[in-house]
């Protein structure tokens, strides 16, 4: 089985100051006995400002070190605050800037995809700017991703949009920007159970994009709709790997082992009935 961790499901014993970047790695590998991570930015960056600051290249070294050491691949690269759209054009920039050096970083430590936002509303208001992707947002956003897929054809990796926010949180749109995108580096993050338009018809409409999938808590609790998505998911000829994401407020360790238990599960059920 393709099975990681997401970074992101350790944040809260992170900011409790009780694991940094190397902890982590330590811990898929020797705790869970895996070699693919999917690491999170907000583990190595400097985050006293808005955008968050990568840390330098020395810095980075010293990870990359760290996983060859283990014998560990990055399959995926979840970067926060370096989102493609955000109404203030200044901001826009800052954030444009601070991708291409994540993407520089993503080369360094060998990702095989890399997530990088739309950007756009969390706003759960049906008039909200995820039901309306004007033409200025849609054209920068396609013109972005076009010009970050050329970079990661460079650097040999996939590159796209997690379904987090702003269009990315209803299928159809997301449809649309992949399309407009068509790259072969082009791919979506694809997290389960994040739709807020169609979350039905969500997974099949954006199954073949999904180069890396993100499954939580609250949906392998359900055993019978994790795998009807898998199944989705493997049927569209999804050959990624299929990483937890579950962010408990404590005891992490556990919660951790119990969601990736969890996973192996439904995905023995998925490929076998």
């Amino acid at each position: 089985m393709k099975l990681s961790i997401g970074g992101y499901s350790f944040n809260n014993t992170f900011l409790a100051g009780k694991m940094d970047v190397f902890g982590y790695l330590e811990s898929v590998k020797h705790r869970y006995h895996l070699s693919t991570v999917d690491l999170y930015n907000g583990f190595f960056v400097d985050k006293s400002t808005d955008i968050w600051r990568l840390a330098d290249e020395a810095y980075l070294r010293k990870i990359r070190e760290a996983l060859d050491e283990k014998q560990m691949t990055v399959v995926n690269i979840a970067i926060d605050t370096a989102a493609l759209w955000d109404p203030d054009e200044n901001k826009r920039e800052l954030q444009y800037q601070n991708a291409l050096q994540h993407l520089h970083a993503a080369a360094i430590l060998g990702a095989k995809t890399v997530r990088i936002d739309t950007g756009g509303s969390y706003s759960n208001d049906p008039n909200g700017d995820f039901f309306k992707m004007n033409e200025e947002q849609f054209e920068h956003i396609v013109t972005r991703y076009q010009e970050y897929c050329q970079i990661a054809a460079d650097y040999g990796f996939m590159i796209g949009p997690e379904n987090h926010m702003g269009p990315s949180l209803n299928p159809h749109f997301l449809k649309q920007i992949a399309e407009a995108v068509n790259h072969p580096n082009f791919g979506v993050l694809h997290h389960v159970d994040r739709w807020k338009v169609d979350p039905e018809l969500g997974d099949s409409i954006i199954a073949p994009w999904a180069c890396h999938v993100h499954f939580g808590a609250n949906t392998l609790a359900n055993e019978q709709r994790s795998v009807q998505i898998a199944r989705v998911l493997l049927d569209a000829g999804f050959d990624g790997y299929w990483a937890i994401e579950h962010n408990a407020p404590d005891n992490q360790y556990a919660e951790v082992e119990w969601t990736l238990a969890a996973m192996k599960k439904v995905l023995h059920k998925a490929l076998n009935n």
